[in-house]
Order: structure tokens, then sequence, then C-alpha cells
């Protein structure tokens, strides 16, 4: 997968990538990320990003022409599945959403800033928008590394073992089981017996158990008619 992050303050992606499982997603060829400066496309003397919106409101108004530059110039030279914007009006992201997004090959990731982008933009050359949460955030960096640490994991060969990510929560609209590791005992606090038995499907039946229980009780508006209770 290529990811083309397009951004004004590229400095914010240097942590978020270097470390952990997209580092080595990237270090195994995995994913490609590249991050561009929407400030390398702008044409006037000062590299001007911004300026104050038609109408009058409060704030600044991301212009269009750097952002057009650098798509179009991005297209010039490869297909992209989507040209996504994080936007607090997007779709809610979810679970469902980054297990197909991840299934892309090149993408384009468009982070805000300010009161927003010119309209114009979002009419000609997005074709996704994505919310992280009913919250505004000073701008799309964090919300953009959040999506695209939540798809690169699903890629096939990212982690060690591909299964862990099909036991995530909200995998089947369920919240995860409780988890445990050694000791088996830690200040007479015991793990539960089932999960030291060795029976696979008492353990499976225990976890289905744990999840319902755990979703049911913290998140029921996950549950639906097709859940099996």
């Amino acid at each position: 997968m290529r990811i083309d992050i397009l951004t004004i303050f590229p400095e914010m992606f240097e942590g978020p990538f270097d470390h952990s499982i997209i580092k080595r997603a990237k270090q195994k060829n995995i994913v490609e990320i590249n991050i561009h400066n929407i400030r390398n496309f702008a044409t006037n003397k000062h590299k001007n990003v911004d300026d104050y919106p038609f109408g009058g409101d409060a704030g600044m108004v991301m212009m269009i022409e750097p952002i057009a530059l650098c798509i179009e110039k991005l297209k010039s030279e490869r297909e992209y599945d989507e040209v996504i914007y994080l936007s607090p009006d997007g779709i809610l992201l979810d679970q469902n959403i980054a297990n197909n997004c991840s299934l892309y090959n090149n993408i384009i990731v468009l982070c805000g800033h300010y009161k927003g982008i010119d309209e114009r933009i979002r009419e000609h050359f997005i074709t996704k928008e994505i919310s992280i949460g009913d919250y505004v955030l000073s701008g799309g960096e964090l919300a953009a590394a959040v999506f695209c640490d939540s798809i690169i994991r699903l890629i096939p060969g990212v982690l060690n073992d591909e299964t862990s990510a099909l036991s995530d929560s909200f995998q089947d609209n369920l919240l995860s089981p409780p988890v445990y590791t050694r000791p088996a005992d830690f200040r007479g606090w015991k793990v539960p017996e089932v999960l030291l038995s060795g029976n696979e499907k008492l353990i499976k039946q225990w976890q289905m158990d744990k999840s319902l229980e755990r979703t049911k009780g913290r998140r029921p508006g996950l549950l639906n008619e097709n859940t099996v209770l």
C-alpha cells in the first residue's frame, strides 16, 4: 500500500510513523508513506496556504490552489483508490471502514487546518470523507495518524500473528474479552481457571460470553439483531 499524506505540518508525522507496527510495516516494504508539504505548492511570494473566508467569518481557510496542484501532481503519476479528507462531518471511522480501506493500493490523505479547506476541493477532488469522532481537533494530522494506524495493522504481513487482528474489539461488533498473562496468581488475584485448562472449546466459549457481557455493559449500541446472545 502507498499512502500520500498532504499537510502543512509534516513534522507532526515524525513520531507516529517511526515506531512500533508502522515502522516494521515500512521496513518490510509492505507500506510506503509519503508526506507532502502543501506549502511547497503555493505559488505566491510568501508561500501562503490560507486566506480570509469570503463572507467575513472569523478564522482562516486553506486555499484551493496549493492543494489542487499537489493532488493533481500525484494523480498524474499513478492511479488512486481514494482521495480522503479527514473532517468532523465525514463518515465515522469504525472497524468495518478500516477493514475496507486496508484493501486499497494507493490513497491520498488530506489534512485540513484552520477553519477547513476551500469547499471546491471537497467538490472536485475528495472521494471520501472520514471523521475519527464527534469532536474538533486543531488539524487533521492527528486524525490522519489514527486512520493510517487503523488500516496498516490490518494489511497481511504487518502483524507477526495475523490472526491477532481478527480478535480485536469491534471486528464482530463486540468488545474484546479480558486478557491475562503470567503470573497466574499475583497477590491472590488469580487468572480464571478456564484459561489455564487447555480446553480450547471451553476457552472460546468463555471468551465469547465475556465479549457479550462486556459489550452489553459498556457499549450496548454495538449489538444488533444478528448478535447471538
